[in-house]
């Protein structure tokens, strides 16, 4: 009996240490990447005092907003939550209750409405995460067994990084922490589109059920705070074989019969010449940013005005 005890106590405290090693001295291996950046419009967030517009959503924002732009023509402190699709908007969408403040506004502008509802990517979810305590609450309970089995994956990768002593550095392009700007905007220079961009994944993606509760369970749940949700578009590239411009009017009277929140964007008026997309069908060029922030802002002045 007490070998046996003594077994399982040993056991324990090896699984102790191993996690101590692993949490505390292996990760983070990722603090320069794309997906730290996490970090930083978290701080941002939570330091901001007063009334705020939060942006939420994929790299469409992160890519596509200059929210000082928005500030100026609003009049309120503007944070740009958008990061990597990859990780799916339920993962996205979990930024808006970290901080909630009364008379916040959270604009949802995502690419999609027929997500499983669920984390697309682990992985990546872990590398966003790491052992940031403070972004676990981006994972949902039920997230957590797809979380679990992509720990090894992830942990090796670290492992990889640390033994290499090449971990925690930043690439030299867009997709580094350090290309995002205080209100948590990519400002890496995109003068001209790279070209040669894939068009086939543009498509009507129809609200379903899942995506629909949820994002009127955040919508509840950000009333209660005292804070508004609204729906606003995302960029769509005119191209010969994406759907048309009364295709997108269905959609967004379609987002607007499902959705509690306010859809305060005719999809159509987001439609861009392929000229202002830089380097996929979601990011834009600097003169798209400029011109699909324009129609954002006014947007959100007529919403304002409606109030």
């Amino acid at each position: 009996m007490k070998k046996t005890l003594s077994f399982i106590l040993n056991c324990i405290l090896l699984l102790a240490l191993l996690f101590a090693f692993c949490f505390g001295i292996v990760m983070p291996q990722y603090s320069g990447n794309y997906q730290a950046a996490m970090l930083d419009k978290v701080e941002k967030l939570k330091s901001t005092p007063g009334e705020r517009i939060i942006l939420i959503g994929n790299s469409n924002l992160a890519f596509g907003i200059n929210s000082e732009q928005i500030e100026q023509a609003i009049g309120k402190p503007v944070i740009n939550m958008g990061l990597h699709g990859g990780t799916g908007n339920c993962f996205n969408e979990r930024a808006a209750l970290l901080d909630v403040h009364e008379g916040d506004l959270y604009v949802i502008c995502h690419t999609n409405y027929d997500d499983t509802d669920e984390i697309k990517n682990p992985l990546l979810a872990w590398i966003t995460i790491e052992n940031h305590i403070q972004l676990y609450s981006l994972i949902r309970p039920q997230d957590w067994p797809d979380m679990v089995k992509a720990y090894p994956t992830y942990l090796s990768k670290c492992l990889q990084f640390w033994r290499m002593g090449d971990g925690n550095e930043e690439t030299g392009d867009a997709y580094r922490r350090s290309a995002f700007n205080e209100r948590g905007d990519n400002f890496y220079p995109r003068p001209e589109s790279l070209g040669d961009i894939d068009y086939s994944s543009v498509y009507i993606h129809h609200i379903n059920e899942a995506s629909a509760n949820r994002l009127n369970e955040l919508y509840r749940k950000l009333q209660e705070k005292g804070a508004d949700m609204v729906v606003a578009g995302y960029p769509i590239p005119m191209y010969e074989k994406v759907p048309s411009a009364e295709e997108y009017d269905a959609l967004t009277q379609e987002l607007s019969d499902a959705l509690d929140a306010p859809v305060i964007s005719n999809l159509r008026d987001y439609r861009y010449d392929t000229s202002y997309f830089y380097d996929t069908y979601a990011h834009l060029t600097d003169m798209g940013v400029y011109v699909r922030t324009n129609q954002l802002i006014q947007d959100l002045q007529n919403y304002y005005s409606n109030q």
